[in-house]
């Protein structure tokens, strides 16, 4: 087949010809045995595809070149003779005359950068036990999600980590970890357990392109939303990236030491785009798995240069294919999808469908950001939040209503919410409360679609955000300060989201203030910008028990975090003087707690306010600054009560 132009290519594959000739549901990459291995590309506009054979993942001489055989529905193949496990390999792909040497788009592992793939017996890469780990069984109420990057959660000297595994996968299977060694101060998976929070959502940690594996890490950093190998880890995670075993074994050994924990692992996943138009895509099938604008140029959708086109039937495929691979091989609990809005919905749909079939696969997570980088040519409906009616009940998204209606948007550094000043946001606030159920702007179909949040990885840090708000125009702020206003707003904040239907997500060090000292965009700045101080969790450990307290409480109240539209209708609004929110839901009967409801109240205020409670005897639960009164004794109200300044008051029904 000899295609001349973009435009021609972009024709021919929106053709219902080509689609149904080359469509192809067989096994794709290596596939491995003892006694030997099949190499399978599917490359339908190729004249010649050939492989090469290397003994290591860098460096050195070709052992062998052998050419590939063209078969039905445009795939390749070869049969390797005898074990092949660690043999790495490269295609020679010539499509019109031109030849370019690539990766394999299916590989399951690669040495050094993903450069040269490696066929792999993936039994021998698991860790010992892995056979027992499991997924850990979380209920919906006790969703909690903490997001952070692998190399932030280690990377400082203070982390008590091992030199060797700071900023590793290692660095995860670590126990009882301290403050620098001081055998008090809990760290990393240690801190985690006490936390409370049940999955941690890992930025990406597929092989990304913008930190070279080969060169001394210190001077390079990226949170890695750039894939070049989609089904296989990164390597600078990893204390060897020239071995591709290494780095599977380690991303198992992480995860089973937090399911270990009783902690859900949740994979950020980019198959939105790829980091250069240089690709192991374009390098195969040119066009083909990306968006076109009508000239044949690339449509960039992403703001990254191109954007993958997941309404093509074998782009589709090869999405699912890469989730439910790494749902089995790395037992996986969820995935977070970035710039889902270019996804089609369909695509998504299938991808739910595909994960439910696996067993335990209705309890994988799948959520991700319902919006776009920049002007796409997709004409599907688009999997975002203008059509959450088109997706699953059991697709989330990231809810940036409540995101800035509780601390303000996040691109106007100045701009105040409701916690930090515009306090007109109250009936955002109430929207927020539901899960947007109730309300005309999302029309989610159940709080299971809702994240309701007011930090991650992109933008300020909350801390930073409402310092940024708090400080004078003419003023320089001061982050590392710990202001007593700014301390309750972060209190009220977390207050919001944790009360809030929907699951709630956090930015790994929100709860103790984490800071990145102004950086609104710290994609690629310095680790020393990005990584965790744990000391700080130790200055701020009274914000830290806040958000356990939280944390815990909402554990104790199952309806809380019942994801059931139902639940969402049965909250009950109080008639409350505005800007004031308050509302009361009722426990279930079947609900093992202690209260029979509760009684929750914001104050945005730099005042006391007081409000009556409904009839009955109430046990304060929450004062808006300890969050953990309810573990204590009764302190048991009725009648009037009055509410801090910025705070969030919790009461519940005791009779």
């Amino acid at each position: 087949m000899e295609i001349t132009t973009p435009q021609t290519l972009k024709k021919l594959f929106e053709s219902e010809a080509f689609e149904l000739e080359y469509t192809y549901d067989g096994p794709l990459g290596a596939v491995y045995t003892h006694e030997g291995t099949t190499l399978q590309l599917w490359a339908p506009t190729a004249q010649a595809v050939s492989v090469r054979l290397y003994a290591a993942g860098d460096g050195g001489f070709v052992q062998q070149e052998l050419p590939m055989q063209q078969g039905r529905r445009g795939v390749w193949s070869l049969y390797l003779p005898g074990e092949r496990h660690g043999q790495y390999y490269t295609y020679l792909v010539t499509v019109n005359g031109s030849t370019v040497e690539t990766a394999d788009p299916y590989a399951k592992a690669a040495g050094l950068n993903g450069v040269r793939s490696m066929i792999v017996d993936l039994p021998s890469t698991n860790p010992r036990g892995w056979e027992k780990d499991c997924r850990p069984n979380i209920p919906e109420h006790k969703r909690v999600v903490w997001e952070a990057s692998v190399r932030d959660f280690s990377a400082d000297p203070s982390s008590g980590v091992r030199l060797s595994w700071r900023g590793k996968y290692l660095a995860f299977t670590q126990e009882n970890t301290t403050l620098a060694f001081d055998g008090v101060h809990p760290t990393c998976l240690a801190y985690l357990k006490r936390l409370g929070v049940t999955y941690v959502q890992l930025m990406p940690f597929y092989d990304f392109g913008s930190v070279d594996e080969s060169k001394n890490l210190a001077g390079q950093y990226n949170w890695g939303y750039d894939p070049i190998n989609y089904n296989l880890p990164e390597g600078s995670y990893s204390t060897d990236p020239r071995r591709g075993e290494v780095r599977i074994n380690e991303v198992k050994q992480m995860i089973a030491a937090l399911h270990s924990a009783g902690i859900g692992v949740v994979m950020d996943v980019v198959y939105n785009h790829m980091y250069r138009w240089e690709n192991v895509f374009n390098n195969c099938v040119p066009y083909y798995y990306f968006r076109q604008n009508p000239d044949g140029t690339p449509s960039n959708g992403s703001g990254c240069g191109n954007e993958v086109a997941t309404e093509r039937s074998m782009v589709r495929r090869y999405v699912i294919d890469s989730l439910v691979y790494w749902a089995q091989e790395y037992h996986l609990d969820g995935f977070r999808f970035d710039l889902m809005g270019l996804y089609d919905a369909d695509t998504m749909n299938a991808a739910r469908a595909a994960l439910d079939k696996l067993p335990g696969g209705r309890e994988i997570l799948m959520y991700g950001e319902p919006w776009q980088g920049g002007a796409s040519t997709l004409k599907k409906t688009a999997a975002d939040k203008m059509h959450l009616r088109c997706l699953s009940n059991r697709i989330g998204v990231f809810c940036d209503a409540t995101r800035d209606a509780i601390k303000g948007s996040c691109f106007e550094g100045r701009d105040p919410g409701y916690v930090n000043g515009y306090t007109e946001k109250s009936w955002d606030i109430g929207s927020s409360v539901a899960a947007w159920c109730r309300s005309d702007t999302l029309l989610p179909k159940s709080p299971n679609q809702i994240v309701s949040y007011v930090s991650a990885h992109d933008n300020f840090t909350l801390w930073d955000k409402l310092v940024l708000t708090h400080t004078p125009v003419d003023e320089k702020p001061d982050y590392d300060t710990m202001h007593p206003e700014v301390l309750a707003q972060n209190r009220m904040a977390a207050g919001i989201y944790l009360t809030c239907k929907g699951m709630p997500f956090m930015q790994a060090g929100e709860e103790f203030g984490r800071s990145k000292w102004g950086e609104e965009n710290s994609y690629k700045s310095h680790i020393s910008i990005n990584r965790m101080e744990w000391a700080r969790a130790d200055r701020f450990h009274s914000l830290v028990d806040y958000y356990r307290g939280l944390i815990g409480l909402r554990a104790a109240f199952p309806r809380l975090g019942d994801m059931s539209r139902e639940s969402a209708e049965a909250i009950e609004f109080f008639c409350t003087e505005r800007p004031l929110v308050g509302w009361q839901l009722a426990a279930k009967p079947e609900d093992n707690t202690p209260w029979q409801a509760l009684a929750v109240y914001y104050n945005p205020e730099n005042k006391p306010h007081e409000v009556k409670l409904p009839a009955g005897k109430w046990k304060l639960l929450c004062d808006g600054v300890s969050s953990s009164l309810w573990r204590g004794a009764d302190l048991l109200c009725s009648g009037r009560v009055s509410l801090q300044p910025v705070s969030v008051t919790i009461f519940g029904r005791m009779d």
